[in-house]
């Protein structure tokens, strides 16, 4: 069975390249509102499926919702992520629930920074993919669907897109 990996890591790739152009033209609102719904549609059962009372991710998804409609404060918010993240290390081993997990503290994480918002294609894709395929698939197979879950992904941002935003993110991607 060949190796596991824990992300995505092809920063250059067409379909990540194409999601980062889009999301640059976003504001932080819409992007994480954009990855807190896509987290809770289709990464948050990969999570549920394999760890039923282990509530961390919700907690986190919630917190991040809370902090967006300004009922808690980001440090509150903040412990809420880093359990969530927390989470992803306990499911060493399980590289659905793991990658779930991560994608969803990126996710949540994007209410402190924007930039975090990439984690749902890098470790949501990856999840994914991991799910429809097993993990004994080549790598190979397994980049192919989680490139298709990139482009599902994107499209849902498309879907809710903001035209001509006029805050959009500042985001360095250090990459």
């Amino acid at each position: 069975m060949p190796k596991t990996r824990k992300m995505l890591s092809d920063w250059q790739a067409p379909y990540i390249q194409s999601l980062m152009r889009l999301i640059e033209t976003q504001s932080k609102e819409t992007l994480a509102n954009w990855t807190i719904d896509s987290c809770e549609a289709v990464i948050l059962p990969l999570w549920e499926r394999d760890y039923p009372d282990d509530w961390r991710p919700q907690k986190a998804l919630k917190a991040a919702r809370e902090w967006l409609s300004g009922t808690i404060k980001l440090p509150q918010a903040k412990k809420e992520i880093l359990a969530c993240h927390g989470a992803a290390r306990d499911a060493e081993g399980n590289p659905v629930a793991q990658a779930a997990a991560r994608a969803i503290g990126q996710s949540a994480s994007t209410i402190h920074s924007a930039r975090h918002c990439i984690g749902l294609a890098f470790y949501g894709a990856l999840a994914v993919a991991y799910n429809q395929l097993g993990t004994a698939a080549s790598w190979n197979e397994i980049e192919a669907c989680a490139a298709a879950e990139c482009v599902r992904i994107e499209a849902a941002l498309r879907n809710i897109a903001v035209e001509n935003e006029r805050n959009p993110a500042k985001i360095n991607w250090n990459c």
